[in-house]
């Protein structure tokens, strides 16, 4: 008897996306609406860029990145001058999914987005842990 996975290929990036766009379709208003002009983009990794700025040198460490001005730091209501961006890094969550291996890729991919959600309303990382232990 042949294993169900011998044919089974890893989620692409294509793949990825859709997961990350049917989360933030699945976010409660107002919270989809104020984080409504976020663009989501998945990578396979990091750009070394970007891992120099965040002081890592294993790419596997960095899961999802927010660039952008958070919406507390704008002036007024209106939009940043240059569009925020969630980034989400396919290989990192691959890992992370499969030494979990205790939940669904799709809610790593969420747990992931909604964590960078945060970062576009302005929380620290102490402030969005402090939100995902209190609903646990």
């Amino acid at each position: 008897m042949s294993s169900r996975w011998t044919d089974q290929l890893a989620p692409s990036l294509d793949d990825f996306a859709r997961l990350a766009r049917e989360a933030f379709d699945g976010l409660p208003e107002p919270f989809r609406s104020l984080a409504g002009d976020v663009v989501i983009r998945v990578d396979d990794f990091a750009d070394d860029e970007t891992l120099a700025m965040m002081e890592m040198e294993d790419p596997f460490e960095l899961t999802g990145l927010y660039h952008g001005v958070d919406i507390g730091r704008r002036e007024g209501l209106g939009p940043a001058p240059e569009a925020s961006r969630i980034f989400l890094y396919r290989r990192p969550i691959l890992d992370e999914w499969c030494e979990r291996g205790d939940v669904g890729l799709s809610e790593i991919i969420a747990h992931v987005l909604i964590h960078e959600i945060g970062h576009h309303f302005g929380l620290d990382d102490d402030q969005i842990h402090h939100i995902e232990d209190a609903a646990d």
